[in-house]
């Protein structure tokens, strides 16, 4: 089984996706700034799960898992930044919001499944 078949990466590139959506609307003045740390906060998310997945062992995986949740919570402060300092509007925020905990659940209970 590929990584890319797992429901847990298919989640994430989505998030990723969205969140390279949500942050075209911001101003140009923030490329440098809200844009790229969301930018690069979400495709980290994917992309440790992707490398985690290809580890040689089960310890490892849960490793790359626990650095993917790093990623998520600064993705979701980020976020919130973003909406506070009214980059965006709630009716783009709350979906992408809920979408970023609703992936930290599943995170969470994916670390502890494979744990046990």
């Amino acid at each position: 089984m590929s990584y890319r078949e797992q429901f847990i990466w298919k989640r994430s590139v989505e998030l990723a996706v969205n969140c390279y959506e949500l942050t075209q609307k911001f101003p140009q003045s923030e490329l440098y700034g809200l844009t790229s740390q969301i930018r690069g906060s979400a495709v980290s998310v994917a992309s440790n799960i992707a490398e985690g997945y290809g580890r040689k062992s089960k310890s490892e995986y849960i490793q790359f898992l626990h650095i993917a949740l790093g990623s998520l919570r600064e993705l979701d402060t980020q976020l919130i930044i973003a909406q506070q300092v009214k980059l965006t509007d709630q009716q783009l925020f709350n979906p992408l919001i809920q979408s970023v905990e609703e992936m930290q659940k599943i995170m969470v209970a994916s670390i502890n499944k494979l744990k046990h």
